[in-house]
């Protein structure tokens, strides 16, 4: 019997022998295991993995920032960690905390304690604090609106249960569809994956579902969907033409809107064109979103007629304006008026990760304490170029006037921001302004490379942990399956090796080693358990049994069931203690790009723009299913997928005709922004005037010395544009990107993304 073992897309046992991992199965109580597992044996020994610390020969000689395309010298624990110190100190000394840049992102590892980026800023707190991120790049947008809108994220971290959806509801009206592909995934692991299972029920029980999206395939075809396959971009206005239909034809809840909601008079004179002159009817949406006016007014009767669940992925607010996506969400919900009802209402991300809906009971909190940051300083998540690039310049963000700190130093762990972050040649002219950059990682990513430290760190199977979630019913013992390979260390360590020279070590460790913190935490969640999951047993017995897996609870959940129930006695934590269909706070704010009510604006790039002449294609670059984000990207599944050593782009089969492409041409899509290879594969499944390339492909240009090269590898973020949702939320839009594809008629040398660095003894 194998060792059990967890990752973000699932639960396994893994097998060993002389040093070796080789075989790595899921646990057998997983329904639907991902695929992905399959990859997990070949990444721990790939030739690409850093074998021992190596310093950027330009900076060890120079301290130069010439970074991408040098040779590394090899040096020894001892003295990368003498030099990682001294220079932290420096820096400290010199610009103070605030100058180091620690953000990181946090899909490293499902282990809770082994967590590179809950280490990185334990370890940058106890040595006086860093400057770090606000929120997430999957959900920027989302997490600044919500508080103000309707007082937490209850719609985003626990919306309504699949079972209460398969017990009550009639229609699924899903923007952005309900796609399976991330539902392999969830932060901290999951057992067993079951979205698969609750969609077939769903469907079996006569629920109707409409994916309203460019891509047919992002909801699966055994709930048999009905496919609106809208403009990209213009969700916000197909959502107001419902909106008036509903209210126009008198199918709205007046009642709810003067119940539970508070401005809905001032949002539906801004819907029936008192304000602007300009009605935001089906016809009006109809012009917008490319669709038939009869298609709004007919789904719009459709959700009035029975138990309409209206869902939004977390995709849409990655957009220009992405908060209003969100906003009208909840707007077109209240016109409904079914919140708080089994199966009714409004929920977001439902698809977008396996927890979404998943039933589970209150699990115990394991993780990690990072401390408090002492300077305060932080970012919004995906400002990072803008950083590195505008130190001393203000800028807005969620009510409060800021200032980029000026940035000396950038450590970087269990991440790789030159694959999800935008405008990739512009990170790279940012990348270099900092004096040094310093990247703990187990293998040589391009951000690895484009280091001038690079620390090797273990794989989770080459140590120990507990793997767990708060939206899953497992904790999984992650046991060590092979010893560390070359000379890897863990985060752990490393940042302890540092401790110990900066003389913060007591802080850091606080004396315990990966045993004793495992122990810990363990009997921090035991002492903390909620009496209705039941007992945890001791930390040995469950080490031994490797798995705990605890009951889900018998009552579906109605998220808002209490507040539609007794809204005075249980009011939303909202200024009004109800939905904010126009929010005085926001509207205080006084910005144009997020005004105080759900607005249509126009989105930067768009395909009702006149820049679509020039680049009259909308890039869209979801998440791939055949990885998690880059991770695992040169082995498994996801090599298996490329072609010829390069990602595939989806387009239809009309533009593909237009442009002279066939299946399997290498073509190259691009902007003013750069150009990438990938290879062409006409479908049926995308709407005329889209391109599909998904996330996940190392970054890999042609010239790594300079910017604006060709990438070779067919990563979409060349390409993407990186500007603020608004100045509320200030998340990504990386879906607001328009391109041009052609047949790439040039002689395409092979992408070679996972070789390594020359190296000097």
């Amino acid at each position: 019997m194998g060792k059990t073992h967890g990752s973000h897309w699932g639960a396994f046992e893994a097998d060993a022998r002389d040093g070796r991992v080789t075989s790595v199965r899921p646990i057998g109580n997983d329904p639907a295991p991902s695929p992905i597992l399959g990859g997990m044996a070949d990444a721990v020994h790939h030739e690409c993995r850093i074998k021992s610390p190596a310093i950027r020969e330009g900076w060890l000689r120079h301290r130069d920032t010439a970074r991408g395309g040098d040779r590394f010298v090899q040096v020894p624990w001892d003295e990368a960690l003498d030099i990682t110190a001294e220079e932290l100190q420096r820096v400290k000394d010199t610009y103070g905390n605030d100058s180091i840049f620690a953000g990181s992102y946090g899909w490293s590892s499902a282990g809770r304690f082994h967590h590179a980026k809950t280490q990185l800023q334990r370890f940058m707190n106890c040595f006086g604090g860093y400057t770090g991120q606000k929120h997430n790049y999957s959900i920027a947008a989302g997490l600044a609106l919500l508080p103000h809108i309707v007082g937490d994220l209850r719609p985003l971290r626990a919306p309504t249960s699949w079972a209460s959806i398969a017990e009550a509801t009639d229609l699924v009206v899903a923007f952005g569809g309900i796609g399976t592909r991330n539902t392999q995934m969830e932060p901290g692991g999951t057992g067993a994956h079951s979205t698969e299972n609750w969609l077939k029920t769903i469907s079996a029980r006569g629920t109707q579902f409409v994916s309203i999206t460019p891509i047919r395939s992002d909801t699966p075809d055994y709930v048999c969907p009905e496919w609106v396959a809208l403009r990209p971009n213009t969700d916000v206005a197909l959502m107001m033409g419902l909106a008036h239909t509903l209210v126009e034809e008198e199918l709205h809840d007046a009642e709810f809107l003067a119940t539970f909601t508070t401005g809905a008079d001032k949002f539906l004179s801004y819907l029936f064109g008192e304000t602007d002159d300009q009605p935001k009817s089906a016809a009006w949406a109809s012009e917008i979103c490319d669709i038939p006016g009869d298609t709004i007014r007919n789904l719009a009767r459709r959700m009035a007629r029975g138990r309409t669940m209206v869902t939004t992925s977390y995709s849409l607010q990655r957009g220009d304006h992405g908060e209003q996506t969100f906003w009208m969400t909840m707007t077109l919900a209240c016109v409904l008026g079914q919140i708080g009802l089994p199966g009714g209402g409004f929920g977001f991300g439902y698809g977008s990760m396996h927890g979404q809906g998943n039933p589970v009971p209150t699990m115990p909190p394991i993780s990690l304490p990072a401390g408090t940051n002492p300077t305060g300083s932080y970012i919004p998540v995906a400002r990072i170029t803008d950083l590195l690039l505008r130190p001393g310049e203000n800028y807005e963000f969620d009510g409060e006037q800021r200032t980029y700190p000026e940035t000396h130093l950038i450590y970087w762990c269990g991440g790789n921001p030159f694959h999800h972050h935008q405008d990739l040649n512009r990170l790279l002219e940012g990348w270099r302004k900092p004096d040094t950059v310093i990247v703990n990682e187990p293998w040589w990513t391009p951000t690895a490379k484009l280091a001038d430290i690079a620390l090797p760190a273990t794989t989770t199977l080459e140590r120990n942990d507990i793997g767990a979630s708060s939206r899953d019913r497992f904790i999984v013992a992650m046991k060590q399956v092979v010893p560390p390979q070359f000379d890897a260390r863990n985060d752990f360590d490393i940042f302890q090796g540092l401790a110990r020279r900066l003389g913060i070590d007591d802080a850091f460790s606080e004396g315990r080693d990966e045993e004793a913190w495992l122990r810990l935490l363990y009997a921090d969640a035991e002492s903390n358990a909620d009496p209705s999951v039941g007992e945890m047993p001791p930390f040995d017995d469950f080490w031994e049994r490797g798995l705990l897996e605890f009951e889900a609870p018998e009552r579906p959940h109605v998220v808002y069931a209490d507040f539609r129930a007794d809204p005075v006695g249980n009011p939303l934590p909202t200024p009004s203690g109800k939905f904010e269909i126009c929010c005085k706070e926001i509207e205080g704010f006084g910005y144009r790009d997020c005004p105080g009510h759900p607005v249509w604006q126009e989105p930067a790039e768009w395909l009702g723009a006149g820049t679509a002449k020039k680049w009259p294609l909308h890039l869209i670059s979801n998440q791939p299913k055949h990885k998690l984000h880059s991770q695992l990207d040169f082995v498994g599944p996801s090599l298996a997928a490329k072609v010829g050593g390069r990602e595939p782009v989806f387009l239809s089969p009309r533009e593909a005709e237009k442009r002279d492409i066939a299946q399997g041409d290498i073509v190259r899509l691009f902007n003013a922004r750069g150009a990438t290879l990938a290879v062409a594969v006409p479908n049926s499944d995308i709407r005329d005037g889209v391109v599909l390339l998904p996330t996940g492909a190392w970054f890999d240009p042609q010239d790594w010395s300079g910017s604006g090269s060709l990438e070779q590898h067919g990563n979409p973020n060349v390409l993407t544009l990186d500007r603020g949702t608004s100045s509320l939320g200030q998340g990504p839009i990386s879906h607001t990107t328009l391109v041009e594809i052609e047949k790439f008629t040039d002689e395409a040398a092979p992408p070679r993304p996972y070789l390594s660095p020359e190296m000097i003894d």
